[in-house]
């Protein structure tokens, strides 16, 4: 994996089931993907990744792929370098988060420690 330590990127394939999610929830180009750590899960720190529009302060902000990735700050100082694949094989469906900053990760891959 080459991916810049500074930034959050997105595979192609998460790029297209991005667009794909967002033509099935009736998105307009206003919404992106807001991506956060939170505290849980099974290994103490859990992804979040959802759809928002609405920028806070002190986020930041990238564009991989066509795929615009908004993070707050506290989240970045876990994610940073972080790429997002999606996985659609016969093991498992979904957002992958390829994190290189995770000292270990669960076996579903929701949750990881640093």
């Amino acid at each position: 994996m080459t991916t810049d330590t500074s930034m959050i990127t997105a595979t192609d394939k998460a790029a297209r089931r991005v667009d794909e999610l967002k033509k099935e929830s009736n998105l307009d180009a206003s919404y992106f993907i807001r991506v956060a750590v939170e505290g849980g899960g099974c290994s103490g720190l859990s992804y979040k990744l959802d759809f928002d529009n609405e920028e806070k302060p002190g986020d930041q902000t990238f564009e991989s792929n066509g795929v615009k990735i908004v993070v707050d700050m506290k989240s970045f100082l876990y994610l940073c370098g972080t790429e997002l694949d999606f996985n659609d094989g016969l093991n498992g469906k979904g957002f992958v988060f390829n994190n290189p900053n995770a000292s270990r990760s669960c076996g579903c891959g929701e949750s990881f420690a640093v």
